[in-house]
């Protein structure tokens, strides 16, 4: 029964990372690909390719990660309590940007 649950928590949360790569007009499967996925959130969140090597560095990655999630979300109209969200409760934020009215608009970097 646990392995039934498990099995509906990652197909739910495949589906809803494949829908929020549509959305953001990136081929839903590259969120089923190791190491590309993440390649391609880096481009949805508007950091560049080479952030990837940075996510690859253990602690490195933890600030990495947490500064491309709120760009992630900024790109979709959402704040930093919708980001903390998708950190911490990925299985419901996840569901809720992919199934939700949430629209892709790139927020351009602010310029020094």
């Amino acid at each position: 029964m646990l392995s039934l649950i498990w099995l509906l928590v990652c197909v739910l949360m495949v589906v809803s990372a494949w829908k929020v790569f549509v959305k953001a007009g990136k081929p839903g499967w590259a969120a089923i690909v190791p190491i590309y996925n993440a390649y391609v959130f880096l481009q949805i969140a508007g950091k560049p390719g080479w952030w990837l090597v940075l996510l690859l560095i253990p602690i490195v990655n933890l600030v990495v990660g947490i500064i491309a999630m709120l760009s992630f979300c900024k790109n979709f109209g959402k704040g930093g309590g919708f980001a903390a969200g998708m950190i911490f409760l990925p299985i419901i934020f996840y569901p809720i940007l992919a199934f939700g009215d949430a629209a892709y608009a790139p927020v351009a970097p602010a310029q020094a």
